[in-house]
């Protein structure tokens, strides 16, 4: 089966067959982590610390499928304007990264939770702003409905999974960061530029399900 052919159900079944039913033990992640540093085999300092961050990877279940994204506001001190996925910290309050994720997706986006549905889990995402982040796959109802708070989020959009699960738009781009030159994955869209951390969960979510 390729990207291009897939409707709504081809990925539900994929997603519940090929993601994983629980999240990761995080502690175990940390021995080899992914994140954007594995791309250039950059080495990690053991043992490591990060905090744990959860995102929701938003899938609205069209009769073609798509991605919710959001970009975040001009105004934030950090990564502002950048295309993201609902998420964050995980607080001591939340009870799980599931809580986390759609604690955040309410307060950025007034995503409610009546609309989500968790299908499973990817693999944990080092950051290099040292945040450990566990991506959580969930179906968004097609009639869900948006409160965005301005101060976090500045738009929300959809980006068709066909085009996201195309590894030819899986664009190799780079930067220099601390005096070192680095790759990272870049998926251009209709003038938004999705990337880094965000690239690199969708980019595992195209080896977990069309990869194999």
């Amino acid at each position: 089966m390729t990207a291009a052919a897939i409707d709504s159900d081809d990925f539900l079944t994929l997603a519940l067959r090929r993601l994983r039913a629980e999240p990761p033990d995080a502690q175990a992640a940390l021995a080899d982590p992914r994140g954007d540093h594995s791309i250039d085999g950059v080495p990690l300092h053991h043992p490591l610390s990060p905090k744990p961050a959860a995102v929701l990877v938003p899938v609205v279940l069209r009769e073609e499928p798509t991605l919710l994204f959001t970009q975040r506001a001009a105004s934030l001190r950090e990564h502002s304007g950048q295309i993201a996925f609902p998420g964050g910290r995980v607080d001591p309050t939340d009870a799980s990264v599931l809580d986390a994720a759609c604690r955040e997706a309410e307060e950025e986006i007034g995503l409610d939770r009546a609309f989500i549905d968790p299908i499973g889990y990817l693999d944990p995402y080092l950051s290099g702003t040292n945040y450990l982040v566990m991506p959580v796959v969930a179906r968004v109802s097609v009639d869900y409905v948006l409160n965005i708070n301005p101060h976090e989020v500045a738009d929300a959009f959809e980006v068709p999974v066909r085009f996201l699960m195309n590894p030819g738009h899986h664009e190799m781009h780079s930067k220099e960061f601390r005096g070192q030159v680095r790759r990272f994955y870049a998926m251009p869209y209709e003038g938004r530029y999705i990337w880094g951390v965000t690239a690199g969960i969708v980019r595992n979510l195209y080896e977990r399900l069309y990869a194999l």
